[in-house]
């Protein structure tokens, strides 16, 4: 199949698609931030890419840089890389591996029906029914040298968040990287989205939360009104919140620890 050819494919309208819809309607802001902080050259990382709806940005923002995309799923990221090749985005390479604290093996839960819903905490275990599976799992410290200087964390991991900053804490220390994740207290349990915002600011982050269209102060945030749990469906409220931004804070340095 010719490069022309392959761009038509169903796979790959679809794709450009997906990704078209997250940038203008789904989430302008995040997409926004991330523009105006990433430069040629750099080296950004999608952790549970999913489907890539952010990779055809990234990809090209970081342009003669590269972007490392981590989806533990197999024939989501057998899919992903196949897509990727198909529309020229050589610099971005495909890693069908989670993203956690370690290095290793370890059970990933996936909600029958809901595969994007799939994580390494056993709150995924609550669905009705699911099925896991033996994933390789990686910490980034021992993905990237030390020398490698990584300029966004883009995180949708459902409940891993912690893990995956704790097993990146080298790089958040030498080389701050802008942090872009989801977080939320129905994913975590034991432990709340404060824990993860506490461990960051002991590297020197600053956080923020998405409302809609607005980036606003994390000291501003309130679980118990941004994350309500009432009803069903609570999480897909126009007013749920689950959506932040960290970055070093300005002139801070986090020591070695």
């Amino acid at each position: 199949m010719s490069f022309s050819q392959a761009w038509l494919t169903r796979e790959s309208l679809r794709f450009r698609l997906r990704a078209l819809k997250a940038r203008f309607r789904d989430q302008t802001a995040e997409f926004a931030i991330i523009r105006r902080h990433l430069r040629p050259g750099d080296i950004a990382c999608d952790i549970g890419a999913n489907k890539g709806s952010f990779i055809p940005w990234l990809s090209r923002w970081c342009a003669s840089g590269r972007v490392v995309a981590f989806e533990p799923q197999p024939e989501f990221a057998r899919r992903l890389a196949e897509v990727c090749r198909a529309t020229g985005l050589d610099n971005v390479t495909v890693e069908a591996k989670a993203v956690y604290s370690h290095s290793g093996q370890q059970e990933l839960f996936v909600p029958a029906g809901h595969s994007p819903g799939a994580s390494l905490t056993h709150k995924a275990a609550e669905a009705r029914s699911f099925t896991t599976l033996s994933v390789p799992v990686v910490a980034l410290d021992d993905y990237f040298d030390a020398g490698e200087r990584v300029a966004l964390l883009k995180i949708d991991v459902e409940g891993a968040e912690l893990g995956v900053f704790k097993g990146a804490e080298r790089i958040l220390r030498q080389h701050a990287p802008l942090l872009v994740f989801e977080c939320e207290n129905r994913h975590l349990a034991p432990g709340t989205v404060n824990d993860v915002f506490c461990y960051l600011e002991t590297l020197g982050y600053q956080g923020s939360f998405i409302s809609g269209d607005q980036v606003l102060p994390i000291v501003g945030f309130d679980a118990a009104v941004h994350q309500r749990q009432d009803g069903e469906w609570f999480w897909k409220r126009k007013d749920y919140c689950n959506n932040f931004v960290f970055r070093r804070a300005s002139g801070t340095l986090a020591g070695a620890g």
